[in-house]
Order: C-alpha cells, then structure tokens, then sequence
C-alpha cells in the first residue's frame, strides 16, 4: 500500500512539473515564430520555445537547425539558472544568420542582435546567461558545450570608426569571434572582437576577452582585464556534467 501511494505521488509529481514547465512557455511567440521562420514540416515540432516576456524588432533573417529537429530544443528564455523571474526586457533583432547544430538555450531577458552580414553559429549545449547580449554583425561561433554565465556580452564589433591620427589609416570595426568546445565562461565576461579560445578553457568572471588565446593550449584558465593565462592543467569537470546537463536542460 505504501509503494502504490509513493508511486502514485511520484507521478502525479511529475505531471505537475510538466504542466508547469508548459505553462510557462509563451505559446503567443513560440507558435508565431516557428510558423514564420520554417516551413511547416519542421514548424510544426516547434524547436524554438520562448519564455517568459520578449520583444521581435525583427526576425527577417535566416535561421538554420543542423541536425534531429526536437519540440524545444531552442530555448529563448529558458528558466535553466538560480533565478526564477523575467524582467521583461528580452529583445530579438534577426537580420543575417543563425546556425544551430544542436540543442541550445538563452537565458532569461536576452538581447540578440544579428546584423544583416552576420552569421552565428552555436554548437550542440552550447548556451548564453540571463541579461547577457550577442551582438553580431560579422562572424560569431560557440563550440559544442560552449557555456557562458549570466550578464555577460558577445561583440564582434565596436560600433564606431577608429582611425590612427598619425597616418590617418582606418582601424577595422569588426572581427570574427571563435570560441571553443568545452569552455565555461563566468559571470560578467567581456567578449570582444579577435578573441578566439582553445577548446577546454575556462575564463574568469569579470574577464575582458580581445585577443586569440588559442595557441596557448588546452585545459587552462584565463582572466583579468585584458585576460591572461592564470593556470594550466585545469578544466571544467565536463564527463562528470555531461549527462547531468542533458537531463536538466533537454526539453
């Protein structure tokens, strides 16, 4: 009698997680962008979820999923951190590109910018924190498990002409951004134009990223303003996480 009321709550459990996972879906949004970015063979698997409140300036732009198509496996929103509210202020601007060769998600109150001649392209479990920005306008690629913490940004540009005054040369605005498989990027990260990891790299909270730190090697952790090598022979415990991760945060 104990085991069949145990089991019982453990479904019922489960149901009311499920319903409460689904309602906090936005139907309004999620149905609407599906529809209107991919024909209807893949819309209708809804692969894109979005949560909570978020603003579409635009989505005229091109979005490409590689691979198995599953209901919700682009979470726009998706309450996978400690804190539980949205702020409302999510914003999606769509010009150029998206790739998404796996399962990905956007943290909470998201700013996504994609200019018309940028092309983004985000690895399987790759993800980007609550109140962070990507801003791309020319060429940004995150690794598979590519995973970076909340209020952090992603600039491939500076916005603004630079020139040297000596010689009255042009400085370039845009540089390409590639980042690699296995990083984890804390909180409050500045990723900036030129920067280019190694794959298994960690990085500071409260780093600035602008340089190619490839060459350096694998398994090391970076940091500071501008980030620099602080240790090597240290990683993330990634086979320990994978599967963790896969269970918490696949639809």
């Amino acid at each position: 009698m104990i085991d069949f009321a145990r089991d019982k709550y453990r479904k019922l459990r489960r149901a009311y997680h499920k319903i409460k996972f689904y309602n906090s879906v936005n139907w309004t949004k999620t149905i609407y962008f599906n529809l209107k970015k991919f024909p209807f063979s893949v819309a209708k698997k809804f692969p894109v979820f979005f949560y909570g409140k978020v603003k579409f300036t635009s989505i005229k732009g091109e979005i490409l999923i590689h691979g198995n198509v599953k209901r919700g496996m682009i979470g726009f929103g998706q309450p996978y951190e400690m804190n539980s509210l949205h702020k409302g202020i999510a914003e999606v601007i769509i010009h150029g590109k998206m790739i998404f060769n796996g399962h990905f998600q956007f943290g909470k109150d998201y700013f996504v910018y994609i200019g018309k001649n940028g092309s983004c392209e985000f690895g399987h479990m790759s993800s980007l924190g609550s109140n962070g920005k990507l801003i791309c306008v020319e060429k940004v690629v995150l690794g598979e498990y590519c995973r970076i913490g909340s209020e952090s940004q992603i600039m491939d540009t500076n916005f603004h002409q630079m020139i040297d005054t000596l010689t009255g040369e042009n400085f370039s605005m845009t540089a390409p951004i590639c980042l690699g498989r296995y990083n984890y990027f804390g909180n409050r990260v500045s990723i900036m134009s030129k920067t280019k990891t190694p794959d298994y790299c960690t990085i500071a909270s409260n780093s600035l990223c602008n340089s190619d730190y490839s060459e350096i090697g694998t398994n090391i952790l970076i940091g500071g303003i501008p980030a620099k090598l602080l240790k090597e022979n240290i990683s993330r415990n990634w086979e320990g996480e994978k599967y963790a991760l896969e269970q918490m945060l696949m639809v």
